[in-house]
């Protein structure tokens, strides 16, 4: 018997599990859920501008989208998911949500840019500004500024005229975003806001006031609710049922293919563990078809283990060495392995950049699940199967499932 194989064995299932054990609650408990998970609610709007004649840019989308964020957040409302769909459509997912009407009552006001005076009166709208016109450049010393320009030059003037030698604060909705003093009459529509300034919060400013120029009103074309309880209850039947499903694939394993049926146990149970990582590290939400696409990524590393494994019954059983048999059963088994684990990469990437929401999820996480699998299903089995041949400790064919009758004598 060769003990520094079976010890290095030993050693790298020990630190792996003595990992999963360690790092698991703490994961667990990291994940973000779904409101499919969690309870929630979920609306799609549709954006408009308020004033007919203009069009939804991207750029005025993608600020709706943000103002969306930043009320969201000031309710203390943690992990709102907000994307935008199309060229005029914007999907808000809120988990955990207590009061739903009052939030999306609070979603649906526009955007509201004012200007004011130090006496907190409304001197300009958001409207009152050019679309676009904001832009940052540099003064002479290389500061970042921005430029604004206006639709009625005499307004402009004289709020100017009234205010010269005081502030016109920038407000969006109740939010204080500056304070640029006006240090004479401006004519002509165009002005300068210029300040300490870096260049990110001069884009910044640049992109709300061109929001402004463009308000958006938003109206829901579609909304969904679920209870807590509810789904708490998904949640814990979809993990139940998967734990159990798992549970008989990796006894039927360890039947059909003995040893190297319980390192295919070890395999799939670090394989769960290094998608959980995976999720943590990239801050996903789990959601429904999240689960699903990743109890099916666990049938899919089973099968990769099948795969290879019946290839190594195969060499064993024409006569060869068990050390030969996996050497020759891996190399014929990879390719096979590979190119089912390829096709299964680009199916799911095409459902990513044509779908969107669940549909989207379902294919990141086969995408993930598919690239752990590789890594744990075909080179960290092959390792451990390896240093099992090795130690000479199961010499034996029918520790690998095949029965002595079955060997063809060479």
């Amino acid at each position: 018997m060769n003990w520094k194989r079976l010890t290095a064995f030993l050693a790298v299932v020990v630190i792996m599990f003595g990992a999963i054990a360690w790092t698991s609650p703490d994961l667990v408990k990291g994940i973000r859920l779904g409101l499919d998970l969690k309870g929630g609610f979920e609306v799609l709007y549709e954006a408009s501008p308020l004033e007919g004649g203009e069009k939804v840019t991207p750029e005025s989308l993608k600020e709706t989208a943000h103002s969306l964020e930043q009320r969201i957040d000031s309710t203390g409302t943690t992990e709102p998911e907000i994307t935008r769909e199309g060229n005029n459509r914007i999907r808000v997912k809120i988990p955990g949500v207590q009061d739903e009407t009052a939030i999306r009552e609070m979603l649906k006001k526009p955007v509201n840019l004012t200007f004011r005076g130090p006496d907190g009166t409304v001197e300009l709208q958001g409207n009152d500004f050019v679309q676009n016109g904001a832009k940052v450049e540099f003064d002479q010393l290389g500061k970042p500024m921005i430029t604004i320009k206006l639709k009625d030059a005499k307004k402009f003037e004289d709020v100017t005229t009234k205010l010269t030698g005081k502030t016109l604060s920038i407000y969006l909705d109740d939010e204080l975003l500056s304070s640029p003093s006006v240090n004479y009459p401006i004519t002509g529509g165009s002005a300068q806001i210029s300040g300490n300034y870096t260049l990110d919060e001069a884009n910044n400013l640049k992109d709300t006031i061109n929001l402004g120029a463009l308000p958006l009103k938003l109206t829901e074309i579609y909304t969904q609710s679920v209870g807590a309880k509810l789904g708490q209850k998904s949640l814990e039947d979809t993990v139940g049922a998967g734990v159990i499903g798992t549970v008989i694939i990796l006894i039927l394993l360890i039947i059909m293919f003995r040893v190297p049926g319980f390192v295919a146990g070890i395999t799939v149970i670090t394989y769960t563990w290094l998608l959980v990582v995976v999720f943590e590290l990239m801050d996903a939400t789990l959601t429904l078809p999240g689960i699903a696409a990743f109890v099916l990524g666990i049938g899919m590393a089973v099968d990769a283990n099948i795969i290879m494994y019946e290839r190594i019954k195969e060499e064993i059983r024409s006569g060869k060495s068990l050390l030969s048999s996996l050497k020759a059963g891996s190399k014929n088994s990879f390719r096979t392995i590979m190119d089912a684990n390829v096709t299964n990469i680009i199916s799911c990437a095409v459902l990513y950049f044509i779908g969107n929401g669940a549909i989207r999820g379902f294919a990141l996480t086969m995408i993930f699940s598919i690239l752990v699998s590789i890594v744990t299903n075909i080179f960290l089995a092959r390792l451990l199967i390896h240093l099992l041949i090795r130690s000479n400790l199961f010499t034996k064919p029918g520790y690998y499932g095949v029965k002595e009758a079955e060997i063809r004598a060479l």
